[in-house]
């Protein structure tokens, strides 16, 4: 019986050496990925070394290689975890709009949030055009997911009598594509500093022309 409860305190305080050493392991490959978003969005994915990337994160070399296989791994890891982000806002946006009609509400929260995550959406959308592999795993992932479940949501509202019906998967690719638009608006459509009005009046030109279209309604 002492024999079994000796082994038991040794695989205890095994356990708890392990659990000691994996909490800086996964700080670790969390610090290596922030800094690589930030290095790949100032100078590209192209344009930052291994070695840059190591000695700005603060580890050796061999560290680095032990988290991810190569540069490469890393950029798909940042672009698919972004995506997974992207989606989850997407997801409870959707599920919290007060009508089907409350398109720009949609806009201007899109607006908001990805300003504030400008590297990150820099690797998403810029670096994947670069890099074919990365526009499949995202394509496959990510953007795929995302249109079944917006052509789902615009399909019940089209049931519902709310939407005319059409190919509820045309409307949910237009509307990601607004969607996407949305997001690097300040970059794009706006002014550098625009006020907080200007982004809800671009929200609700967006999601005006994607309601009702351009066109004038004939009497």
């Amino acid at each position: 019986m002492l024999k079994v409860v000796r082994v038991k305190v040794k695989i205890l305080g095994t356990m708890e050496v392990l659990t000691q050493l994996q909490i800086p392991e996964t700080q670790t490959r969390t610090r290596i990925l922030q800094t690589a978003q930030k290095l790949f969005a100032r100078y590209g994915y192209d344009g930052t070394t291994i070695r840059d990337l190591a000695k700005k994160a603060g580890v050796a070399k061999g560290t680095l290689f032990r988290h991810f296989t190569n540069k490469k791994a890393i950029l798909i890891e940042l672009a698919t975890q972004g995506w997974v982000e992207i989606l989850t806002d997407l997801l409870t946006e959707l599920s919290e709009m007060s009508s089907y009609k409350a398109v720009a509400q949609v806009m201007r929260k899109r607006m908001l949030s990805m300003s504030h995550n400008t590297d990150m959406m820099k690797i998403c959308f810029c670096e994947a055009q670069f890099h074919p592999e990365l526009q499949e795993r995202i394509q496959s992932g990510a953007i795929a997911k995302m249109t079944d479940v917006a052509e789902a949501f615009f399909a019940t509202a089209m049931e519902r009598g709310v939407y005319r019906r059409m190919n509820p998967k045309v409307v949910a690719q237009v509307f990601l594509g607004m969607f996407a638009i949305a997001g690097f608006s300040q970059k794009t459509l706006l002014e550098p500093d625009a006020s907080p009005q200007a982004m809800q009046e671009m929200a609700e030109g967006l999601a005006d022309i994607f309601l009702n279209g351009v066109l004038v309604k004939e009497e």
